[in-house]
């Protein structure tokens, strides 16, 4: 049974699927999409954003974005306006290029005053309940945002986390070194998150302090240091599948062609 939010708590989903893809370039269509399930009795293959989108439904996530580059219209053409047991979708189309950051804050006007799901077209991960726990250890805590962690099995290629009495205290992107052995791949966070999020973006274009691509690692880390409460839940004991990546698809493929797709 669907976890159900007090009213006045609705969340809503959101997906960053504005991506180029290079490292498993090329593909015959938005990796979001690849098909990693096979399909019965003709039915249309299950995509591989179709699991994270499964997931917030089984938290009582009603509504979702899916926010794109231009270009990327294979992904509403596949999802319409819901994907078989997931939320509502709507689409936004994100016009700075600046990472991850940029491509969330496009549905700002559309997501400010909520509480916001985040999760990653491209992962896959075996704890059907997260978003369920997350939400319910926001409410515990009292947190502005709570990350779901795993396992690290690759941290020079991840954001590694380090907690203390479950708050986060730093966030190491890529390290090349570390002894950190926890990475996060979702989150749920509430409106002054969203707020903050959305001025510190404007602050760095307005300063022209933008000279790469901006990680959310970063942001998180800016918001702990203005005083935001991020805390964190170990949600899995598996490291998460990122098809993003060639060995991650590779992997994926092999664990998931004759296993079920998400319910």
């Amino acid at each position: 049974m669907p976890a159900t939010r007090p009213t006045g708590q609705s969340v809503i989903g959101i997906l960053p699927a504005a991506g180029h893809a290079t490292r498993i370039a090329p593909q015959p269509c938005s990796k979001e999409l690849l098909p990693l399930w096979r399909a019965a009795g003709g039915a249309q293959p299950r995509a591989v954003c179709e699991h994270t989108l499964a997931r917030m439904a089984s938290a009582g996530i009603t509504r979702a974005f899916v926010v794109l580059r231009r270009g990327k219209w294979d992904i509403p053409a596949h999802l319409g306006e819901r994907a078989p047991g997931g939320p509502s979708i709507a689409y936004v189309v994100a016009s700075l290029s600046y990472g991850v950051p940029f491509t969330l804050d496009a549905a700002y006007p559309f997501v400010k005053g909520h509480r916001v799901a985040l999760g990653f077209p491209d992962i896959l991960f075996d704890t059907p309940d997260a978003y369920g726990r997350l939400l319910e250890a926001q409410d515990r805590m009292g947190a502005d945002a709570v990350l779901g962690l795993f396992p690290a099995d690759r941290p020079q290629a991840m954001d590694v986390v380090e907690t203390e009495a479950g708050l986060v205290r730093r966030i190491l992107i890529k390290p090349l070194h570390t002894t950190l052995t926890s990475t996060w791949g979702m989150a749920v966070w509430n409106p002054p998150f969203t707020e903050f999020m959305h001025q510190h973006l404007a602050q760095l274009l307005q300063r022209g302090r933008i000279r790469q691509e901006l990680h959310v690692g970063e942001v998180l880390h800016a918001a702990i240091d203005a005083g935001l409460r991020v805390a964190a839940l170990r949600v899995s004991e598996t490291p998460y599948l990122d098809i993003g990546s060639p060995d991650g698809l590779r992997r994926a493929r092999a664990r998931l062609a004759d296993s079920p797709p998400p319910a």
